[in-house]
């Protein structure tokens, strides 16, 4: 199961997964996007708002009753979505938006499969280079992504289940950066990685398709890069 699947990280992850043999399940939002999704990369589609918790009710008649793979990829960077404070309601309002887009989604999704996670299941939930940057609202909620992640897998460890978090850099041609990013923007955003690139897609859901491979059983609790060297794995 893969939220957020419709678009970018998650739609290249979900195609990756069924290509490895795995009957997907995609979640998000909207239902035009994620059931084009669902058609092309051969997936099924269940449409919820992964931050509402009596959505997530609601839509569990319709998840898997036993789930190998769960990568948690709902989210986003609502500083970017919701206008610039003007006062502290507004200043609250914006942090409580990025937590819940990016850990309470995660958290939610993962605590009401819990109890489907086969044995030896695989937890993914994407981070960000921002969590260890700064970045204010957003690289709060990534960074607490990371304590919660850490925390889970001691929790369900027992079991052979691993949790991990997939961390990356800038990844064009995805909705979160707007498609192709502008020369000026790049150069800014991208930095100056050992590999003189941005990311895509591809390069995030190759990390995320070993992790939730059987060969990963001994990778959990860490934060993995996934950013060209823009930000040092020490």
């Amino acid at each position: 199961m893969v939220t957020g699947g419709g678009t970018g990280i998650g739609k290249a992850v979900a195609a990756r997964l069924v290509e490895q043999g795995l009957e997907v399940v995609i979640t998000g939002r909207r239902e035009d996007v994620l059931k084009a999704a669902a058609e092309e990369v051969g997936a099924r589609a269940v449409v919820f708002d992964a931050a509402d918790p009596e959505a997530v009710e609601a839509a569990l008649n319709d998840l898997p009753s036993s789930v190998d793979v769960l990568v948690n990829n709902a989210g986003g960077n609502m500083t970017r979505r919701l206008p610039a404070p003007e006062n502290l309601t507004d200043v609250r309002n914006l942090w409580l938006a990025n937590y819940e887009s990016n850990v309470i989604s995660a958290v939610l999704v993962t605590t009401a499969l819990e109890p489907r996670l086969a044995d030896n299941a695989r937890v993914v939930t994407i981070g960000s280079i921002a969590g260890r940057r700064g970045s204010g609202a957003y690289g709060a909620a990534k960074s607490a992504v990371e304590a919660w992640t850490a925390d889970l897998a001691f929790a369900v460890g027992a079991r052979g289940i691993t949790v991990n978090v997939v961390s990356p850099g800038v990844v064009e041609d995805t909705e979160f950066f707007g498609g192709t990013l502008s020369e000026e923007r790049r150069k800014k955003l991208v930095g100056a990685p050992a590999n003189g690139r941005a990311g895509t897609p591809a390069d995030v859901a190759a990390v995320i398709t070993f992790l939730t491979s059987p060969e990963a059983g001994h990778v959990t609790a860490q934060v993995i890069g996934v950013n060209g060297g823009a930000g040092l794995g020490r």
